[in-house]
């Protein structure tokens, strides 16, 4: 029975949708689907949706993986298992099981939820927040819960605020002044404007609201059509909007920031994206606030030493400028400039690192110049590899993005160093 006494964060679940590969990563995503990829020094993309829901009150969670999820999955078991079943949270995940058929996986996202049905009942919640676990934000979800509610809405869509042609990328939202969804367009060449915004779109970002009652009785009636796409984009919301009440929820109503700043939100889905999101980091007064205690964002810590810098000689220096420089780094006589470490990054002599991210357990050795690249995990930078200075000589051997950033895989080294 609902109990209104308790905030509506308590009597919710978070539904992670993790199970798409994230492919424009390129091979970012050859051994993690996209949520599990690295981002900020730390953190694994998909803590910040999995923040979002814990410091907005939300202790009940499901992580629906399908795509290559052992990344994700031993991620969320060392990072997320705080939990406490005594107190009435979890965190569960639950991968493509062939729950329904033997010879069916996951067929879109809302079909993710259809073949956990009896799961989520189980929870014993009124209502159920459904996550894309690929965005990089801060939201409290209980002001969107709080307004799907009040409305009396079938659903309730988070909306980011765009400017209007940016929102040709997006499936956008056509509302009333009462922020009611008239119409849903994916992906429109002439996006309809907000009214009396007339060069702002609202674009779905990928969250909904709904109860679970509802929500069910939608599900099976879905998993019935045979001409479904299973999908909440594509299937469900539209036809909400047609026959039923939608709602629209803006972001910037939400989004947890200091005052007077814009709303932050990034799809990292792309190498240039994923890039420049890491690299703002390294600004002065960045954008996106990982240093606030209030709104956390928690993640996996690994037990490790502090970062060290060591020599002090012409050439042979080690220093980090506008740069974030993970635990366990070694920076020895390497000279670091506007970039991104993570955790146990060891670099070497006369090495220059500019403008470049730099995954988990890398080594560079000496006198490598490395500009304007993505390091993945785990790689072996081979003594006096140059990259970010010659494109065309770059590309023979790394993947160079259409903004000229250089991504480098173990793979794409040992593939050069045979060829040569």
């Amino acid at each position: 029975m609902p109990q209104p006494h308790r905030r509506l964060s308590q009597r919710s679940m978070a539904f992670v949708l993790a199970g798409g590969r994230g492919s424009r990563l390129r091979e970012l995503t050859d051994r993690r689907v996209k949520p599990a990829v690295y981002f900020g020094g730390k953190a694994r993309i998909i803590d910040f949706a999995l923040s979002n829901a814990m410091n907005s009150g939300i202790r009940k969670i499901a992580v629906a993986t399908q795509y290559k999820a052992h990344s994700l999955i031993r991620h969320c078991q060392r990072g997320w298992n705080f939990f406490r079943a005594e107190r009435n949270e979890f965190l569960d995940i639950l991968p493509a099981s062939q729950r329904v058929d033997e010879s069916m996986w996951y067929r879109g996202t809302a079909d993710a939820v259809t073949q956990n049905i009896d799961i989520v009942d189980g929870y014993d919640v009124d209502y159920v927040v459904i996550l894309a676990g690929d965005h990089i934000y801060k939201m409290d979800y209980e002001v969107m819960l709080q307004q799907h509610v009040d409305s009396g809405a079938d659903v309730t869509v988070g909306c980011l605020t765009v400017p209007r042609m940016e929102a040709v990328a997006f499936g956008v939202m056509h509302v009333d002044e009462n922020s009611r969804i008239t119409s849903f367009l994916e992906k429109p060449k002439d996006p309809p404007s907000i009214p009396g915004q007339p060069d702002k779109a609202l674009a779905s970002m990928g969250i909904y609201v709904f109860s679970w009652k509802f929500l069910r009785e939608l599900l099976i009636k879905d998993a019935e059509d045979e001409n479904s796409s299973h999908d909440f984009g594509t299937d469900l919301i539209p036809d909400i909007v047609k026959n039923g009440k939608a709602i629209a929820h803006r972001f910037d109503d939400s989004c947890v920031r200091p005052e007077g700043r814009e709303a932050y939100w990034r799809d990292v889905g792309t190498v240039d994206a994923f890039w420049q999101a890491n690299i703002d980091l390294t600004n002065f007064d960045p954008e996106l606030n990982l240093w606030d205690r209030d709104w956390p964002v928690w993640t996996y810590s690994e037990s490790v030493p502090p970062a060290k810098f060591i020599h002090d000689e012409k050439d042979r220096r080690g220093s980090a400028v506008s740069s974030m420089v993970s635990g366990g780094c070694i920076i020895s006589g390497t000279e670091v400039r506007n970039s991104l470490l993570f955790t146990q990054v060891h670099t070497n002599s006369y090495s220059v690192l500019d403008h470049t991210v730099v995954l988990p357990y890398v080594n560079v050795s000496r006198h490598a110049r490395l500009k304007n690249a993505v390091i993945d995990a785990g790689v072996m930078i081979p003594e006096g590899l140059v990259v970010g200075e010659d494109p065309e000589e770059d590309a023979k051997h790394f993947r160079v993005s259409e903004g000229g950033v250089t991504l480098i895989t173990q793979a794409m080294l040992d593939k050069r160093a045979a060829s040569l």
